[in-house]
Parts: C-alpha cells; sequence; structure tokens
C-alpha cells in the first residue's frame, strides 16, 4: 500500500484536467532556445493566437512589468526582446490558470511577481523576467492541491486557522507533501526548465537549491515582503522569517531592504488597482 504522498500525486496525474500550457507557449519555448530563429517568426506564432496575444499585451501593460501603451506583439517583441516575451507568454498562461481560481492567492502571487522583479533590478540580477515568472509561479501548487484534493485543501484550511500553523506544515501532515513539492511537479509536467521549478520546489527551503541560487532566494524573499504587506492572501497569516542563507547569498543591506520596501508599497497600490480592474471586467 502506498503513502499519502504516493496517493496524491495518483489523483494529480490520473485527473485529465490538470491545467495545460497553450501549445503555442512551448512552441514558443522551442523557437526562443533555437538561435536561428527570427524576431518575425516570434511574433507571427504568438501573434496567430488571439487569445494568447491578448493575455501578452494585457499582462505587458499591467503594473507587474511597469510598461504601457504597447499595442502589438511586434512593439512588444522590439521593446522587450524575446526572453521577455517568453516569459511574458508563459507568465499570462499561468495568470490566467490562477485568476479563476482564488483571488487572494492570485494577488499574493502577482504582488511577488512585482516584488522579485523589483530585487532583481534593485541588484542588477540577469534574467529579471524569469526570476519575476519564477515568482508569479511559487505557489502553483496549491492551485493543484485545492482544484484536486478539495476535502483535504479545505482541513488544511481549518487547521491553520485552528492550531496557528503554517500551511506548509498543514500540507505535511494531512497530504505528506507540500505544495512546493507538487508545483514543482506540476513545472516539470510543464516541460519548463529547472530555473524555474527549483525556485518553486526551494521557496521555503532556499539552502535546498542547488543550481540558482540567487532565483530561488529572490522569489522566497519577495514571498516574504508580499506576506508581511498583507496584500493577497496565500492562504495563511503568518509570515515568516527571511532565511538567513537567502539573506547571505543575496548580499542585502538593511538600506537595499528598505529602498525595495518603499518601491514595493507603492507598486502594490498599483497592482491591486489592476486587480479590481481584471476583477470588475469578469463581472460585466
Amino acid at each position: 500500500m502506498g503513502s499519502k504522498r504516493d496517493h496524491i500525486f495518483e489523483i494529480i496525474r490520473e485527473t485529465s484536467s490538470l491545467p495545460t500550457l497553450p501549445g503555442v507557449v512551448t512552441r514558443l519555448q522551442a523557437l526562443a532556445e533555437n538561435r536561428k530563429s527570427t524576431i518575425e517568426e516570434m511574433a507571427r506564432l504568438v501573434s496567430s493566437d488571439q487569445i494568447l496575444s491578448a493575455r501578452v499585451l494585457r499582462l505587458v501593460n499591467s503594473p507587474s512589468y511597469g510598461f504601457y501603451r504597447v499595442s502589438t506583439i511586434s512593439n512588444a517583441l522590439i521593446l522587450l526582446g524575446v526572453n521577455v516575451i517568453k516569459s511574458l507568454a508563459l507568465s499570462s498562461s499561468i495568470f490566467e490558470i490562477m485568476e479563476k481560481t482564488i483571488v487572494g492567492l492570485w494577488e499574493h502571487s502577482l504582488g511577488a511577481g512585482v516584488a522579485a522583479n523589483i530585487i532583481a533590478r534593485h541588484l542588477k540580477l540577469p534574467e529579471v523576467e524569469e526570476i519575476s515568472t519564477a515568482a508569479l509561479l511559487h505557489d502553483i501548487g496549491k492551485v493543484i492541491i485545492k482544484e484536486k484534493c478539495a476535502e483535504d485543501y479545505a482541513r488544511i484550511c481549518n487547521m491553520v486557522e485552528r492550531d496557528g500553523i503554517s500551511m506548509l506544515e498543514a500540507e505535511r501532515q494531512v497530504l505528506e507533501t507540500d505544495h512546493a513539492e507538487v508545483g514543482e511537479w506540476l513545472v516539470h509536467n510543464w516541460y519548463l526548465p529547472n530555473k524555474l521549478s527549483e525556485p518553486v520546489a526551494c521557496h521555503h527551503d532556499v539552502a535546498g537549491a542547488q543550481h540558482h541560487k540567487m532565483k530561488t532566494a529572490v522569489v522566497h524573499l519577495a514571498d516574504v515582503l508580499v506576506k508581511s504587506s498583507g496584500f493577497g492572501f496565500s492562504g495563511e497569516v503568518y509570515v515568516p522569517r527571511i532565511q538567513p542563507t537567502a539573506w547571505e547569498w543575496l548580499g542585502m543591506t538593511e538600506d537595499d531592504l528598505a529602498a525595495i520596501v518603499e518601491e514595493l508599497e507603492d507598486r502594490l497600490v498599483e497592482v491591486k488597482n489592476f486587480s479590481l480592474e481584471i476583477q470588475s471586467a469578469d463581472e460585466n
């Protein structure tokens, strides 16, 4: 007889309604990895999917990325570059999956994406957009648990509220796994690169990251900062401490943190307005 963890993964694996990424996103990933691909080919591919085009344009004009009045995919590619568009296409798909499930968690994830973007830019790290995408993805495992194991998810939420424990701890008691591992599994199932899956897997255990330490540390810090700001709702009121390993790897000072928090507070106001706008549009 298998463990509860094995049983949970069997339920998820056998569910035909597991969220999937659009095929065009997969093809876009392949084009982006081919050095012979051209901007025109990528623009044509994205533009061939009206829904994806709309998502990319909506997201590129959102407070998450801070660009405004970008009206065509070609312009977006010219202004932002191939890697950014690849990340945007992926982010917009994730954004769509999360938007339909839990508004509070969606806002938390969107806020974490913004926070990660600010931290990465402040520290002048490469691949800022991919770090933002990893932050947007970091709690995707909670969506899967809620959708595929609704009774267990309700029990987990009750334990968090009743016993005052973290969601991670409650998940491990009920499921023998947690949203970080489930999220990592889903990201692998989508054939996304390790530089996205490792921050998802290790955002609660930064020291466990082996290959993408800085990305993981940024996602962890972004998660903590957004929780401490009270923006969105990740499923719990518990705010974890910044792990010493993350602090060490990022090499930040107290002044760095103060500057990041100040910018984040302003940007979260924009994100909230964006969220209300999206919710209002969905109701009409």
